[in-house]
């Protein structure tokens, strides 16, 4: 690795810090708000290092302060300071314990080696939504009990997807969301705007999504939809179809809505749902139309 790498690596420790004494998912919320205002100011075509140093670096990064985040309350709920593992809301600063704090730095450490190394390798999908995903893993193997795919209390019965209005719920929110994005993307095309500056639309629709989730940390019941926003501005954008961006968004919200039942239902750590299937939409469009 050359300087500046390892000077990410080793801010990223302190960005998994702050992952942990904030709370995995309020860290991400400010990723979310970053990210809406460094997207807005690369789509204007002015120079923007907000998404690339902040939101998506070793500040807030949802591969280091989300992680590490997520691995703190997993070590949280391993030594008792916690009730559930899955506690993404609360700031473990709050558990008065600076080994729980610095699990979060270690692990937001290892999401930045991690990145680094999909990215020398050009993995043909999202890297910090791969990463994510690759440390809550660890994170489960490490201090859960339940598995990967949890374990079903005597008498419950698993589910793997939500049926009835559920379903057509979840598929409607995906049309929604897809609709509009990708219609917004072919008028902003259709007026004008630069080609080349675009791609910093799917970061302004994964920034609006993230941020909606504040929604979600004061108690309503608002879902997460980066998972659906980000891939269906990318499949719209990228293949200049809007047509591929309401796929793509119906997709994101039925594979979302099937990972969580299977890997963050009847568990004891957070598996992200969102990050999952981010992961493996953005395989399939860059594959498709990269």
């Amino acid at each position: 690795m050359d300087n500046l790498q390892w000077l990410l690596v080793i801010a990223a420790f302190g960005g998994g810090i702050i992952g942990a004494y904030i709370g995995a998912l309020p860290a991400f919320i400010l990723t979310g708000i970053i990210a809406i205002a460094g997207g807005t100011a690369a789509l204007a075509g002015t120079v923007d290092l907000a998404v690339g140093y902040i939101a998506f670096g070793a500040y807030l990064g949802p591969h280091v302060a989300f992680a590490g985040g997520v691995a703190a309350a997993g070590y949280a709920y391993k030594t008792k300071q916690l009730e559930n593992g899955t506690d993404i809301l609360s700031s473990l600063y709050g558990t008065g314990d600076p080994v729980t704090l610095l699990v979060g730095g270690f692990f937001g450490l290892a999401g930045m080696i991690i990145f680094q190394l999909l990215a020398a390798v050009n993995f043909p999908s999202d890297l910090p939504g791969t990463t994510v995903v690759i440390l809550a893993v660890a994170t489960r193997l490490l201090f859960g009990k339940s598995g990967i795919i949890g374990k079903c209390e005597e008498g419950d019965k698993r589910q793997f997807y939500t049926g009835g209005k559920g379903f057509f719920c979840n598929a409607v929110l995906g049309l929604g969301i897809g609709v509009t994005i990708s219609f917004i993307a072919q008028q902003m095309l259709q007026a004008g705007v630069d080609p080349a500056l675009m791609n910093a639309f799917p970061v302004i629709c994964f920034g609006i999504a993230a941020t909606s989730l504040i929604f979600t940390q004061t108690g309503f019941a608002c879902p997460a939809t980066h998972h659906i926003a980000y891939p269906a501005a990318c499949a719209a954008v990228w293949s200049g179809n809007p047509l591929m961006g309401i796929i793509f968004g119906v997709l994101g919200s039925i594979l979302g809505d099937f990972i969580a039942k299977t890997f963050n239902c009847h568990c004891d750590t957070h598996i992200d749902p969102p990050a999952t299937t981010i992961m493996i939409l953005l395989f399939v469009i860059t594959i498709l139309f990269v």
